[in-house]
C-alpha cells in the first residue's frame, strides 16, 4: 500500500510540473511586442516626470481605481515613528498626488529604473524593478517598485504602482 501511495505522489508531482510548463502566459511566454510596449510606457513615464509633464504621467494610468501605494522600509518607518508617533508604514494614495508634485516642482527629477522584469500574458502585466528617485542630482529615495498594467484598446495602462520607500538611503 505504501508503495502505491508513493508512486501516486510521484505521478501527481510530475503531472503538476508538466501542467505548469504547458500553461500559456507564463513569464517565459511574454510576447516581445508586449515587452517593447511596456518598456515604452516606462520610458514615457520617465520622460513625463523629468519634463514636469503631470498630464503626461496621468495619461499612462487607467483612471478608475488606479492606486499608488508607498510602503516604508522598517528602518524608514522607525525613523518616521521617532519623529511622529502617528506615522504610518503603508500609505495609499492616488497617482494624482504624484501628478500634482511633478507638475508643480521646480526641482530636476530623474526616476531611474534598473533590473526591470516584465511578465505578461498579453492582457495583464506586472513590472518589477529597482528604482532610485533623483531630485536635483541627489538620490532622495530608493527601493523596489512594482507596476500592474492592463492592455486596453488604447494600449497598456498602469492600474497600480506599489513601492518600498527608503528616503535618504543614498
Amino acid at each position: 500500500m505504501k508503495k502505491i501511495i508513493f508512486i501516486g505522489i510521484i505521478l501527481l508531482l510530475f503531472g503538476s510540473n508538466v501542467a505548469a510548463m504547458d500553461r500559456p502566459g507564463t513569464p517565459a511566454d511574454t510576447a516581445p511586442q508586449d515587452v517593447a510596449d511596456i518598456q515604452r510606457v516606462m520610458e514615457t513615464f520617465h520622460h513625463a516626470v523629468a519634463t514636469h509633464d503631470g498630464e503626461g504621467v496621468s495619461e499612462l494610468f487607467l483612471d478608475h481605481g488606479s492606486t499608488w501605494v508607498t510602503v516604508l522600509s522598517d528602518k524608514a518607518f522607525a525613523a518616521s515613528r521617532a519623529k511622529n508617533a502617528s506615522a504610518q508604514k503603508v500609505h495609499v494614495s492616488s497617482y494624482r498626488d504624484f501628478f500634482a508634485f511633478v507638475s508643480s516642482t521646480k526641482s530636476d527629477l530623474d526616476p531611474r529604473h534598473t533590473d526591470v522584469r516584465i511578465h505578461s500574458d498579453g492582457a495583464v502585466a506586472s513590472v518589477y524593478f529597482h528604482f532610485d528617485f533623483v531630485i536635483d542630482g541627489k538620490v532622495e529615495n530608493r527601493g523596489d517598485e512594482t507596476w500592474q498594467l492592463v492592455k486596453t484598446v488604447d494600449g497598456w495602462r498602469i492600474v497600480a504602482i506599489t513601492y518600498s520607500s527608503n528616503p535618504g538611503a543614498a
